[in-house]
């Protein structure tokens, strides 16, 4: 494709897409001339490759510019952030791909849908993550951050610490987890004997989890279920959910199934990611990060569906910020460790949990993307 053809199309969409905002200049390398657009100093550079990159950029669609960053078709150097924040300067319009990524779930049944969901994004090597998780917990959602410079770690601690004290836990005190990551929650409540059942879809996970239990003799087990499928016959003092709620979008049946598990004055601990519409991830999250199992919390939803239930709201805290801070830690440390992921895990996933991981804190930055943290209670009258 001719670079007049390329900076063209791009020319157009910049005057239309900032006709009535604030303009983000950037810069775009199709051969040897840079072609700059907008006034200033650019934020960020696009590099095209090869052709196939510059279909992709001249087509302004945002999943083919994705793909195409990921094949290193595209390289784009400056600030990812900014770039990423453009993300709606591209159309997402793909009906064929959103068919072939949430119609599988009426066919196969959402919990198997789910489980082959968790595992494509969990069932990665381990260490994989744990190159930009925190180095204290390991845990995979927002921290609770005391101040913006505050170290990742602390946020981590400060969020066991919450969780811990909203439930009111004690030793002795019998939680089911759903979704046991890296050991977060059970480690931190195991060490202080509060007896954790974790639930996880992910093999890399379960073993992760048993062979921590195992080495601290923690007073804890892992079992790879479903919350769906999963059936005890004791009921639980409270109920850990950590960023779990995105996976389950039935929330009147979840909603169902935690009373059935909890004890009458039991509660449930809960944290997601949250957005205005269902159905809203982008085309790319859906195919490459979460494949058709991943959808935001609809808070004005979940809580209709709580007012139904027997249980009470206590708190709800907006977590926004922490969500942005946790993200661009995250993401920095995966950068730091940029030469040591590609050598053992290759380029391709470098690059997409790099897209991932900055664009989930460019989408908390502007709002794009909201996250909440709330408690339920179960009555003591409740039957």
């Amino acid at each position: 494709m001719a670079a007049s053809d390329l900076v063209g199309a791009l020319q157009r969409r910049y005057q239309t897409f900032f006709a009535s905002r604030p303009g983000t200049p950037f810069a775009v390398v199709a051969g040897e001339t840079p072609h700059l657009f907008g006034a200033g100093e650019p934020a960020f550079t696009i590099t095209v490759r090869d052709g196939r990159g510059a279909k992709a950029l001249a087509a302004l669609d945002q999943f083919r510019v994705a793909v195409a960053y990921l094949q290193g078709w595209l390289d784009v150097d400056g600030d990812l952030v900014a770039a990423l924040k453009m993300r709606q300067f591209f159309k997402d319009v793909h009906p064929i791909a959103w068919l072939t990524n949430f119609a599988p779930a009426l066919l196969r049944g959402r919990t198997e849908r789910d489980r082959r969901s968790i595992s494509h994004h969990y069932d990665e090597d381990s260490e994989f993550f744990l190159n930009f998780l925190d180095h204290r917990h390991r845990c995979y959602t927002e921290g609770v951050f005391a101040y913006d410079d505050e170290p990742l770690e602390d946020a981590m601690t400060r969020k066991m610490e919450l969780a811990v004290e909203a439930l009111g836990l004690k030793p002795g005190d019998q939680v089911l987890e759903i979704g046991g990551g890296w050991g977060a929650f059970v480690e931190y409540a195991a060490q202080r004997g509060i007896e954790v059942t974790t639930l996880t879809l992910s093999k890399e996970s379960e073993r992760y989890l048993s062979e921590l239990i195992e080495r601290q003799s923690l007073p804890a087990r892992v079992v790879r279920e479903h919350i769906f499928r999963y059936e005890d016959a004791r009921r639980y003092d409270a109920i850990v959910n950590m960023g779990v709620t995105e996976h389950l979008p039935d929330y009147r049946r979840t909603i169902r199934k935690y009373a059935e598990l909890i004890k009458p004055g039991g509660s449930v601990y809960l944290d997601a990611l949250a957005m205005r519409r269902k159905r809203t991830v982008s085309t790319f999250m859906a195919r490459y990060v979460y494949p058709g199992g991943s959808s935001p919390l609809l808070l004005h939803q979940y809580l209709k569906e709580v007012a139904r239930s027997p249980f009470e709201l206590i708190s709800l805290v907006d977590d926004r910020h922490n969500y942005f801070l946790t993200c661009q830690r995250w993401a920095q440390r995966l950068d730091a460790a940029r030469d040591e992921v590609v050598r053992r895990w290759g380029e391709p996933l470098y690059r997409r949990f790099r897209l991932f991981l900055w664009g989930s804190a460019a989408g908390f930055d502007t709002g794009l993307v909201q996250a909440y943290r709330w408690v339920l209670r179960m009555p003591q009258a409740a039957a």
